[in-house]
């Protein structure tokens, strides 16, 4: 029967590492650099016990890599090593991404990409490279921005110095330890932050909610989305969205989502928003129809119009213009302008938000509506339009100011200067502008028309005016 021999870790086979070097050397072959030295091996051997030991049993019993690591670091191979405890390391990030939610982790990775559709299992997050999955576990808060950095070193060390790419470049057995030693204390014995925890419940919660929510949850929900930082809150937005769109979701999930969905969208910052408008224009684009369909849904109802993309937003303010336009010349214009105009104001509800190449139809348009037919009834102007017409114009400010001016100059708009109630209403709208104007040049023309305006149209075609605003409007 053969005997047992037990290796003290401080002993960690050093005289099969000689024999292997003897090996190399009989055949011929480089023994330089290729294992460590034994005084180098002595200080893992010493260390070593004790790192493993911190690891608790059960987080230990399939670690097949670290298994690989103490090989290799006790034959001397650090490069080896150092590729195998970061082999560990990616499957521990996996394992929490799979616990956390493999929906919200692959929105989080991929979402917004035409790649999207084609991550949905476990198996497929061996197709996001490390450093994807890095980002993305410290986006979510699977781990902490500390150890972002330290493994993002590690990351960095073992693609320039690793077995697995070509390097001239040695390890030292306290770098290899200090790499083991952060991947140990600050991935393998950790655990997500509280708030990513939460929102992992929250999600497969809401997945199951078969019934309507309540004020109190409702007010609960709001509540806990303005204690998360901007970023989670992104990431629990892009989730939301994507199970509002998805075509297997219950309508009453739907409706939970649409109750709490403003206040989540609002606490939100920019960018988060804009990249949704950019998806829900992919979904356009590759005629995804019904989730195109439904994005709309959504945001019209967390009121992100205005956050759509540049190209969507052109279009449909254009068809909004001709229909706004269309209603206001019809029969009983004064009820139907309401939701047309509600509906533009909802693209635009800031000057940031107008697109410049369309202002001066806007102005145009919102002028001609806001400036009435000149009938009696309710003084020509539609009561629920001129709420909005006002609101647009409110926004006009310096930049766009100028475009209110020559729209009083269209022949559609002077043809209507002949009633008083046009005039008075064309003054009016002139002062809402010239609220929010800073420019002095801009001012003294807003001034100059609102003086005159309501006693005569003649203002508007003056060789006064036209001196006045000549840089700023271009006059044939």
């Amino acid at each position: 029967m053969s005997e047992i021999v037990i290796v003290k870790a401080n002993e960690l086979i050093d005289p099969q590492a000689q024999l292997i070097v003897d090996f190399l050397q009989n055949m011929g072959l480089p023994t330089h650099n290729i294992i460590a030295d034994q005084s180098e091996r002595s200080i893992i051997g010493n260390n070593l016990e004790s790192l493993i030991n911190s690891i608790p049993l059960e987080h230990r019993k399939d670690a097949v890599y670290l298994s690989k690591f103490v090989v290799g670091a006790g034959f001397g191979l650090f490069d080896y090593s150092l590729n195998a405890i970061w082999n560990e390391v990616v499957l521990n990030l996996r394992t929490k991404a799979v616990m956390y939610g493999l929906d919200i982790f692959y929105d989080a990775a991929v979402g917004g990409s035409k790649a999207r559709e084609f991550y949905s299992t476990e198996e497929h997050l061996s197709s996001l490279k490390d450093s994807v999955l890095l980002d993305t576990c410290r986006k979510l808060e699977l781990i902490s921005d500390t150890t972002y950095k330290k493994l993002k070193h590690i990351l960095d060390m073992r693609n320039d110095t690793g077995i697995s790419h070509p390097t001239n470049y040695s390890i030292n057995a306290f770098e290899l330890l200090g790499y083991l030693q952060n991947c140990v204390q600050d991935v393998l014995n950790d655990n997500p932050t509280a708030a990513a925890l939460q929102i992992q419940g929250f999600i497969a919660n809401l997945k199951s909610l078969t019934t309507p929510l309540d004020s109190t949850t409702k007010q609960s929900i709001e509540n806990k989305i303005t204690e998360l930082p901007t970023h989670l809150c992104g990431n629990l937005l892009r989730t939301v969205f994507g199970i509002y769109v998805a075509n297997d979701t219950d309508p009453l999930v739907r409706k939970n989502i649409s109750l709490f969905a403003p206040k989540l969208w609002d606490a939100c910052i920019d960018e988060t928003r804009f990249k949704l408008g950019i998806l829900l224009e992919g979904y356009n684009v590759n005629l995804y129809q019904d989730k195109h369909k439904l994005g709309c849904q959504f945001f019209d109802v967390v009121g992100g119009q205005a956050f759509r993309s540049p190209t969507e937003r052109a279009i449909i303010v254009d068809n909004l213009l001709t229909n706004l336009i269309n209603t206001h010349n019809a029969w009983d214009n004064f009820h139907h302008e309401p939701p047309i105009a509600a509906e533009l104001y909802s693209f635009i509800p800031d000057q940031a938000s107008i697109i410049d190449n369309q202002a001066s139809r806007l102005f145009k348009v919102i002028l001609t509506c806001r400036i009435g037919n000149g009938v009696t009834y309710q003084s020509g102007v539609s009561p629920g339009g001129k709420l909005y017409y006002d609101k647009i114009l409110g926004i006009a400010g310096d930049k766009f100011a100028p475009h209110v001016m020559a729209a009083l100059a269209h022949y559609e708009i002077k043809a209507r200067f002949g009633n008083s109630r046009c005039r008075a209403h064309a003054k009016d709208a002139l002062q809402i502008v010239r609220s929010v104007v800073i420019n002095q040049r801009i001012a003294e023309c807003l001034d100059y028309l609102i003086d005159r305006i309501a006693d005569s149209s003649a203002c508007v075609d003056s060789t006064d005016f036209k001196q006045l605003s000549k840089d700023y409007i271009r006059w044939k």
